[in-house]
């Protein structure tokens, strides 16, 4: 089959969009949703498609930046020191973020 050839013959890395490419090139026309099932039922996956999952050493709630103010805010000159928050806000089912300082 030929999926499966251009699939083998490119590392195991292509995709559906880039076999659909390579079979246009050949005058093949085929839709990605077919090329996505036969992939399926043959058991392809690309190796780009999985995801890979690194975990953060550091523990949570331990910040790696040094406490410089130690919750003195009084004691420093006009703008010695500029404090800034990054919040996140879910709007419209996105997450967008919002800097207030």
């Amino acid at each position: 089959m030929k999926i499966e050839t251009i699939f083998h013959n490119n590392r195991d890395v292509y995709g559906s969009r880039k076999i659909k490419r390579e079979l246009g090139k050949e005058a093949l026309q085929v839709s990605r949703r077919r090329i996505c099932r036969i992939m399926k039922r043959l058991g392809l996956v690309s190796s780009y498609t999985i995801a890979a999952f690194h975990p953060h050493k550091s523990k949570c709630n331990e910040s790696s930046v040094k406490n410089e103010l130690n919750r003195e805010f009084n004691n420093q000159k006009k703008y010695a020191v500029v404090v800034s928050d990054l919040t996140y806000v879910r709007v419209n089912y996105k997450w967008g973020t919002m800097s207030v300082s």
